[in-house]
Parts: structure tokens; sequence; C-alpha cells
């Protein structure tokens, strides 16, 4: 009797190679694949999968729980890695492990598998959330243990086991979509003095070709969670996905960066997040408004450790599950409404309000109307200066 495992499948050339590399070796094959907003045609995918060999094909919906569990608990953290990364590849790969070791369980598979490189993050983030979950499962790398050093060995072994790829002019760039945004790299792209080409983004448009005329939206947010856009109710999905196409219309959400990867190299990406810019933006200010000082500035410190460890594929462990708690007794007060202005690749909140602001305005004015009591200053200054006075 053949061994069972169920490989996490995208349906591009590696994971479609993946397919018959492992029926080779003696596997029965199972695909899994996780939507998460990445689009496709699911339809040709699972037939280019069985096609391959695979004696089965999992398609799971994951866009509601992604957007609930795992995207607004991360714009919750105010998580970024390195200033300029919101995390999306990232925070999919827990979801899409998950789901791959639940599958796994139910087909009473004894392996797993991935179509990762061995020198990018995403082996890692998959691998780690394997053993946490399911650590009895064996995990099998193709693109680790294979003898296929480049694309062109790919190819020509898809021909000779008639695999069906895309015959297609095949872009230069790496690409990786979900939800929350879009991860660019390769090409032109690997040289960090060269401009990013235009082509290279998908989601967005250059801000010079933005309108001119700026545009508004209104964010409601219920515990740190965006709730309505524009004075409407939606459900996360929606909502994230009308920013992507607004925020993308008007040339925000891009950021070219140069960072350093978990594996211990440097990698050159360029990121496509509109929806979740104007969604992090919004945010930030709103706690600036309900937050005190001292919870405000520890907070900072959190969010940073929050996307190290989104980013080093370490979702499914006691710290995260810790600062999850932290984070969401930090998110009670955070309610209300945030009006950002687009124009030209700038996400600017121009107004803000909530029940639980602390924000006074007859303590920070200086017209009439102020009742901030000066003659406490003095005294105050005093005291804080106290260990400084030569």
């Amino acid at each position: 009797m053949n061994k069972k495992v169920v490989l996490a499948y995208s349906g591009g050339l590696d994971t479609s190679v993946a397919v018959a590399w492992l029926a080779d070796k003696g596997y029965e094959v199972i695909c899994y694949m996780a939507d998460v907003g990445q689009g496709g045609d699911y339809a040709k995918l699972k037939k280019r999968a069985m096609s391959a060999g695979a004696k089965k094909v999992i398609v799971e919906d994951l866009k509601d729980e992604f957007a609930k569990d795992f995207v607004l608990m991360s714009l919750k953290a105010g998580a970024v890695y390195e200033s300029k990364y919101l995390l999306a590849t990232a925070l999919s790969r827990p979801i899409i492990a998950k789901g791959l070791v639940e599958s796994a369980k139910k087909e009473k598979a004894d392996s797993v598998a991935h179509g990762c490189t061995g020198k990018g993050n995403d082996q890692v983030r998959f691998e780690v959330t394997i053993m946490a979950l399911a650590p009895e499962l064996k995990i099998i790398a193709p693109l680790r243990e294979w003898h296929m050093y480049s694309r062109e060995e790919e190819i020509e072994y898809a021909k000779e086991n008639n695999i069906q790829i895309d015959t297609t002019k095949k872009s230069p760039y790496s690409l990786d979509k979900n939800i929350w945004g879009m991860s660019i790299e390769c090409g032109a792209l690997e040289d960090p003095w060269n401009e990013p080409p235009e082509d290279a983004y998908q989601m967005t448009i250059g801000p010079g070709k933005a309108p001119s005329k700026p545009a508004y939206v209104e964010i409601g947010f219920e515990k740190g969670a965006p709730v309505k856009l524009n004075g409407k109710k939606m459900k996360p999905v929606d909502l994230i996905l009308k920013l992507n196409e607004i925020g993308g219309k008007n040339g925000i959400g891009r950021t070219d960066l140069v960072e350093n990867r978990l594996i211990g190299i440097k990698s050159r990406e360029i990121y496509e997040a509109p929806g979740a810019w104007i969604l992090y933006n919004s945010h930030k200010e709103l706690e600036s408004l309900t937050l005190d000082r001292e919870l405000l500035h520890f907070k900072e410190g959190i969010s940073l450790k929050y996307a190290d460890l989104v980013y080093y594929g370490l979702w499914f462990t006691p710290l995260k599950k810790a600062l999850d708690a932290f984070i969401n007794e930090t998110q009670k007060n955070v309610t209300g409404v945030v009006k950002v202005k687009l124009l030209k690749g700038v996400a600017s909140v121009v107004s803000r309000k909530s029940p639980h602001s602390l924000y006074r305005k007859e303590m920070a004015t200086y017209d009439k109307g102020d009742k901030f009591d000066r003659s406490v200053a003095e005294g105050f200054i005093k005291v804080w200066g106290m260990p400084y006075k030569k």
C-alpha cells in the first residue's frame, strides 16, 4: 500500500513537478489548495494536479478565517516588519499549514509536503507550524531534496513526465498574493540599485498617474477591528478588498525593502498593500486618541516583537498566545471613526473621533475656555528635573 502525503499545492511549476516527483517516490499524493485571496482558476489547477499524478485535490476557502483570526489580529497588534512590510505572505503561511495538517489527519496521511525553496522564509513558517500542531507528521520538502537546481531543469522534467504547465511567457517576477497584499521579488529587483519597473506592480497605479482629486474614506472600528466603510457595515474580507480597490486607484501602499530574511540573508522585495496601509494608519491614529501614554508607548515595543514572531513563523507558540491576550486587552476602547484622505500615493488621516477619546479640548486649547492649571507646572518641572540639577 502506498504511503499518503498531503502536498500544499499552488498550481505553479514547483508544486506541479512535486506531485509527479512524490508519486514517483511511491507516495499517494493528495493536493491541498487554500484560498486566501490569491485568485486563480481552481478548476484548471485541480485538473493540472490530477494530470501530474495526484489522487485527490482539496480546495478550501479560508478567506474569512484568514481575515478574522490572522489579519485583524496582526492589525490590532500594529505589526510591521522592519517598518515597511505588513506581513501579507508571512501571515498566510500558518493558516495554510494549519489547513494542511487538518487535511492530513482527515485523510489519514503520515506525511505532508510543501513547495518552498531551500533558502526562503516560507519553509521555516510551514515546518515550524506543522511541528507545533502535529509533530508526528513527516515533512517532505522536494525542492530541498531533488537534484534539480534550475527552473529549466524543472521544465524539462515536466515535459518528460507530461505535466501540464503554463506555456505563456513567464513573468520575470515571483509573486505571492492574498487579501492583505502582494509580495514581489526576482527579475530586475534582485539588484537593489534598480528602480522597480512599473510592470512589477500588480495592485496599484503609479502615484504620478493617480487622480489629482483626493478620495476620502471613513473607517469605523470596534475594539480595534474595522467593521464599517463609509458608514456601511461590512465583513472583514469585503472591507479589505474594497480598500484595496480604492487605495490601488490612488497609488497607495507601495513599499520597497531590502529586508533581513530569517534564514540569514538579505533580500530585496517590493510589496503592495493598499487596503492594509490605509487600515494600519487609521488604526494607529485611533489608538493615539484612546490609549494612555504609557500603554501606547509600551505597545509599540510589543508591535515590533509581534511582527518578528509572524515573520519568523512562530504563530502557534506560547509567547504569541500570551501577546494576543495583552493586545486584546489594549483594544477594549479602540472604537471610533477615522477619515482618511487618499492622494497620489499618500494616505493621510485627517479626522478621528471616539466615544472613549482621552483628548480634552479644554485641557489642550490655547484659546478661551482653557482649564489647565498652569500653577502646577513649575512644581512639576522642579521635581522632574531634580536628578539633573547641578
